[in-house]
């Protein structure tokens, strides 16, 4: 099992004491697609998995979901959260098991979902559809908190619609202060998310590395190379990787991904779970 770098009061410790220092954001992983950022006191989480519904779900199937970086934070704990974001239905994206306690202690909690998801995520969630915050592609939101919000395709395994031509699977650009972020959810190499991010100046893409091999069994991402290749594209300052280390069946070693962005020259961030990242 590998070891967060921090996690539980450690972690809240870490949270509360980035509060004093606004001039800025902070951003931390906490596992798989999962990361929190905090913002002028505002905080966003964004695709948490924080539960092992998913091991509980296949332990006695042909493909466990075998965990192997320990849970960094339960999600009652997180009793500050503003805004929270699904990028499509998987369970390690839209997770019962964290977000009904996550809402339990966030009464006021805005939810962004694709629009294609709506019935699929209130039925998930125990809410009425109308509690939802829905984008399809070139939409975008202005939250209460100040943070705007705009979506973008994703295609994984490919680009999914339904009858009305809204997304299943979505990435999403967040804007706050003069910072711009983008966190892709599960995709493979999709031209049509690279012509949506053009008009954008990223500071940060959040992109998964785990590549698309058909022996696992589930949809497959980006692999190491595309990723960087993709952020070179779309200009991103820094690019941080994700959906890794999280089951043995589907990870890949983020050194290769590290020699490919070094050879590349392309900013990078690797964090390990739990731990922050601040940018300035």
């Amino acid at each position: 099992m590998i070891k967060a770098f921090q996690k539980d009061d450690n972690l809240l410790r870490d949270i509360e004491e980035a509060r004093r220092d606004q001039s800025g954001f902070h951003l931390w992983w906490l596992g798989q697609s999962g990361f929190l950022i905090q913002w002028c006191n505002r905080h966003i989480l964004i695709d948490p998995y924080l539960s092992d519904s998913l091991t509980v779900k296949y332990a006695n199937t042909g493909k466990q979901h075998i965990r192997m970086t320990e849970l960094v934070i339960k999600p009652e704990k997180l009793d500050f959260i503003d805004v929270v974001t699904s990028s499509h239905n998987h369970t390690d994206h839209l997770d019962g098991a964290t977000l009904i306690p996550l809402l339990n202690v966030n009464p006021e909690l805005e939810i962004v979902v694709p629009r294609a998801n709506k019935k699929f995520v209130a039925e998930r969630l125990q809410i009425i559809p109308e509690r939802l915050i829905c984008l399809n592609e070139g939409e975008q939101c202005q939250l209460e908190s100040g943070i705007k919000i705009f979506g973008i395709p994703a295609a994984h395994n490919k680009l999914e619609k339904d009858d009305l031509g809204n997304c299943h699977f979505m990435g999403y650009i967040f804007q706050f202060g003069n910072y711009t972020i983008y966190h892709s959810g599960d995709t493979i190499w999709c031209e049509e998310a690279i012509e949506a991010l053009r008009p954008f100046s990223i500071d940060v893409a959040i992109l998964p590395i785990n590549g698309d091999k058909p022996e696992r069994r589930v949809a497959g991402n980006l692999n190491a190379e595309e990723a960087v290749r993709m952020a070179k594209i779309i200009n991103a300052r820094w690019l941080i990787p994700c959906h890794y280390h999280m089951f043995s069946f589907n990870t890949v070693d983020p050194d290769d991904f590290i020699n490919i962005a070094r050879e590349a020259h392309q900013g990078i961030e690797v964090l390990k779970c739990g731990a922050r990242l601040t940018i300035k």
